[in-house]
Formats: structure tokens, sequence, C-alpha cells
């Protein structure tokens, strides 16, 4: 009886590791999902950059096609390629989109309109949390082609209506480490 007992509790410990250790995979795959998912929903978003600016509610043009929106680690932009399936809805194909980073999380938002009115709200998805920074640097297409921390450059604000040739992408996750990722820009 007692040899029973000492195996039944050597298979209940095993048991319980193997259980423990499916459970860690399982989160692991998880995160690994969500980090999947938000670099290519970014990558994505920023290979599509469109040159189209937008209106305020007053008919003006807002910033650069690529622009900080006011916010601390925001990015705001135009991009194309917004499906719509079966002509379900009455929009076109042109989005607007901004990035930001808040309390720890990559936030995307966007609108369903291009240009501002006062019934246009932004939509937001928190695409990945546990993130320390959110970086995006600008390489130029001049003859120098260096990497510049906004777009337009501050010594070059003409190049305002032109697209940077390609934009580098970082990520910085608290568990991760930092993730990079480079997108071409076509113009």
């Amino acid at each position: 009886m007692a040899i029973f007992a000492i195996v039944g509790a050597l298979a209940m410990g095993g048991l319980n590791a193997v259980l423990t250790q499916r459970e860690i995979a399982e989160r692991q795959l998880a995160r690994l999902h969500a980090v999947q998912r938000a670099v290519r929903v970014v990558a994505n978003d920023f290979s599509q950059i469109a040159p189209r600016f937008v209106r305020d509610p007053l008919g003006t043009t807002e910033p650069p096609v690529l622009a900080p929106c006011g916010l601390e680690n925001a990015v705001c932009f135009s991009r194309d390629g917004w499906r719509n399936p079966f002509g379900q809805f009455a929009r076109g194909t042109l989005q607007r989109v901004q990035y930001r980073l808040e309390d720890g999380s990559l936030i995307r938002e966007y609108w369903p309109v291009m240009d501002r009115t006062l019934a246009n709200e932004a939509r937001s998805e928190t695409l990945v949390d546990n993130v320390r920074s959110f970086e995006i640097t600008f390489l130029e297409r001049s003859g120098n082609a260096e990497w510049q921390p906004q777009w337009p450059p501050l010594q070059r604000p003409e190049a305002g209506s032109e697209l940077p040739l390609a934009i580098r992408i970082s990520l910085d996750l608290n568990d991760w480490g930092q993730i990079i990722r480079l997108v071409e820009l076509v113009q």
C-alpha cells in the first residue's frame, strides 16, 4: 500500500508539472500572437501611406502626410488599401490612422471618414501591451539619406509633401526587448 501511495504522489507531482508548463506555454504563445499581429498591422499601415492631407471641421488643411499629432509618442498619417468587401459600406479606401503609446499599451486609432467633422470620432484598438517605448524614424530621400526623428525634417520643411524613403519602427517591450521593423515606401 505504501509503494502505491509513493508512486501515486510522484505521478501527481509529474502531472502538476506538466499542467504548469502547458499553462506557461499557452501564455507565451498568446503573447507571441499578440506581438506578431501588432507588428504586422503597424507595418501594413505604414507600407500603404498615401499622400492625402485631411481637413478640419472649418475646412483648413491639417498637418502633413506624416505628422506628430500633438500627443507624446503619436504619429498620424493617411493610408490606402482600406478594404471594403462587396462595397457594403459607403466609404472610400483611404483611412486616417494614428498610433500612440498610452500607459504601456500601443493604441491604433482610425477615423471612418478622412476629413474631420464633429460626428467623425476615432475608433481605437489596443494592439499590444507591456510596451516600454514606441519610436518611428524616417529615412530621407535626399543625397545624404539620414534617419530623421520626425517628418518632414526640421532642416527641410518643404519635404512635407513627399514621403520618406523608408520608415524604421522600433517597439521596445518589457518582456521581449526591442523589435525593429523597416518598411520601404514607394512613391
